[in-house]
């Protein structure tokens, strides 16, 4: 039995819901998790349907055949096969917590993803990327030669059919044509629960004001620096008697946990973005749980 799942976002209409479930029953299909959103500001509807095709429909098939249902209500739509892993390449430079993570969890099953390359501007994971079968591309970045250090690395992302670009703590700013041409499919982890401390060593910072609450967001990448819509966050207490270094030892898990839920919530195909905010749905029955993710 085919599992697959159907994204919608449009302006909010009456007979939305009615329109895409009679779509499903008409062919064949039985719907087993649904979630909806109606944005009240915004005046846009967003839905995620899982269903099995009981009758041996294909995706081909639901594909062509459901135009017809969509242009009614001018959807934006997308099919996809639950079972078909997304395809990604990850970007580090300097700070492998995040890449070890990631690594670790496709390893054992616990994200729904292909690692089809690694890139980096430096070559101190180079041994711990080839040790996973995973290609290794060191792509140096200077000033005079981002241009064509990005066009090299678009060229990874497009030959290796990679679908999301995520970036482990990957220390360059993209370029806004960078930004463009991969708009909605490059995911950041930004070191700070609000983007209050900036610069090289927030966890300094942070320990220098005193404060109580550290963590991490992670959000689309945009042309404006560390101000993408938000897929992601969490926070850790702290306290007086911490130093810097245990800031920066807790900061490391809580980016490495949010870097990975977002990940899992784009990869399962639950995030829509909303103007400059997000969407997130559930997860649905049969995707891994949250005590898993974590």
């Amino acid at each position: 039995m085919n599992k697959f799942c159907l994204t919608v976002a449009c302006e909010s209409a009456r007979g939305i819901v009615a329109a895409i479930s009679g779509f499903l029953a008409s062919h064949g299909c039985n719907i087993t998790a649904s979630s909806q959103y109606d944005d009240p500001q915004t005046g846009k509807f967003f839905m995620r349907i899982s269903f099995a095709s009981e009758q041996g429909k294909t995706l081909a098939a639901l594909r062509e055949a459901f135009p017809e249902t969509a242009s009614t209500l001018s959807m934006t739509y997308q099919f996809h096969d639950e079972g078909q892993k997304m395809k990604v390449v990850i970007m580090v430079s300097r700070f492998g917590h995040c890449l070890n993570d990631l690594l670790y969890r496709w390893r054992i099953g616990a994200l729904p993803i292909d690692i089809v390359a690694v890139i980096s501007n430096h070559m101190e994971y180079q041994k711990v990327v080839v040790n996973h079968d995973i290609p290794f591309h060191c792509i140096s970045v200077r000033k005079d030669n981002k241009p064509d250090a990005e066009a090299q690395q678009l060229r990874i992302v497009e030959e290796s059919g990679a679908e999301l670009v995520i970036l482990a703590r990957y220390m360059q700013v993209l370029s806004d044509r960078m930004c463009q041409a991969m708009s909605g499919r490059i995911i950041n982890i930004h070191h700070s629960f609000l983007p209050s401390f900036k610069g090289a060593n927030p966890y300094k910072q942070a320990y220098e004001r005193g404060v109580k609450l550290i963590g991490a967001t992670s959000h689309y990448v945009t042309s404006d620096l560390d101000e993408g819509p938000i897929i992601e966050q969490d926070t850790i207490r702290v306290t007086h008697a911490q130093s810097p270094e245990d800031y920066v030892s807790l900061g490391r898990d809580v980016e490495s946990q949010v870097l990975a839920r977002a990940i899992h919530a784009h990869a399962n195909h639950r995030v829509f973005i909303n103007g400059n905010k997000t969407v997130v749905f559930p997860a649905s029955p049969g995707s891994y749980s949250s005590e898993r993710m974590g």
